[in-house]
């Protein structure tokens, strides 16, 4: 069973027709997409100006049988200090959010769609390679 978990970046890149995330997508058994992630993109909407376009886009891809949404569990909580740990030990922190979006990946043994390099600093997170 192949799974993904997009970065925002990934599904704005899905929306303009991307191949490689629309081929990673439609290969991936399970889809998910992060409460995180939703909110950074309900955020984008309300700065722009189709929010109720973009509201409906998101929720007809949302509402496929292979897509998502995945809830920050305690799980998550514990991925996400011992990845935010390692990263300040390192001296390479990364935006807060996409710690949590790493944890999530890492919780669901998901592979992530980014095009964001800082996420290589997350030792053991697999990035789908675009």
């Amino acid at each position: 069973m192949k799974k993904v978990l997009m970065d925002t970046n990934a599904y704005s890149a899905y929306l303009t027709g991307d191949k490689s995330v629309f081929r990673a997508i439609t290969e991936a058994d399970n889809v998910f997409l992060s409460v995180i992630v939703l909110g950074e993109l309900y955020a984008g909407f309300r700065g722009g100006t189709k929010y109720v376009y973009n509201i409906e886009i998101l929720n007809r891809f949302i509402s496929k049988p292979t897509v998502s949404v995945l809830s920050v569990t305690e799980e998550t909580s514990l991925i996400f200090g011992q990845i935010k740990n390692s990263l300040k030990q390192a001296g390479t922190p990364i935006p807060i959010n996409d710690v949590w979006i790493s944890s999530q990946a890492m919780e669901t043994g998901s592979v992530l769609i980014t095009f964001d390099d800082h996420f290589n600093y997350v030792a053991g997170l697999r990035l789908l390679d675009i």
